[in-house]
């Protein structure tokens, strides 16, 4: 079991270059890469006050993937969870270590132990999607999405830390993630 804490943060807009769109050792950027610039649409009113995102309202153990829907290799693993942040921008997920696994980029691909994070914003479209990486996974060298990030410093924002003030006697083991939304120490993502 491990714990994932962390804080959301959002600091000035600034330009980010990386990952790129295209990258070729990474297969499934070259048919899914956009052709031509993008084209800035401007929200409109539905956009920004809704659709809300789930059917429901977040409940206490929507963050803890260890006691939500059975999976079927692990009756106490659901596979997702969800939690809003506190006023400072603190989240906790509590799940299971995910394991390395084959995925086909090319002979003897295998994806480091990760953990996907989507975020929503004020509106619906304003979404970022990002992947945690575990500390002093031999794999990382070898995986074409953790290095299509090819600054070495915004390399290490996607790896997470172990924390021990959020490990759990006898449970849990912690690990710190922190987004960071904009500025000089912010999460690799996409350019708008």
């Amino acid at each position: 079991m491990s714990v994932h804490s962390g804080r959301l943060a959002e600091i000035a807009d600034e330009e980010r270059t990386d990952p790129p769109y295209l990258y070729p050792d990474y297969r499934s950027t070259e048919r899914r890469a956009p052709r031509s610039p993008l084209l800035i649409i401007p929200h409109t009113v539905s956009e920004t006050t809704g659709p809300a995102f789930g059917e429901s309202a977040v409940e206490e153990f929507d963050a803890d993937l260890t006691r939500r829907h059975p999976a079927p290799l692990d009756p106490n693993f659901s596979g997702a969870g969800r939690c809003l942040t506190d006023d400072d921008g603190r989240y906790r997920f509590v799940t299971i270590k995910p394991g390395a696994y084959p995925w086909g980029n090319h002979p003897n691909a295998w994806r480091p132990q990760h953990i996907h994070f989507s975020l929503f914003g004020r509106a619906f479209t304003e979404r970022l999607v990002t992947q945690m990486y575990f500390p002093g996974d031999p794999l990382l060298e070898f995986d074409p999405i953790f290095q299509s990030v090819r600054d070495a410093a915004a390399q290490k924002l996607l790896i997470s830390s172990f924390d021990w003030e959020t490990t759990t006697p006898d449970w849990c083991l912690g690990y710190r993630f922190d987004i960071v939304l904009g500025g000089r120490a912010a999460t690799p993502l996409e350019r708008r």
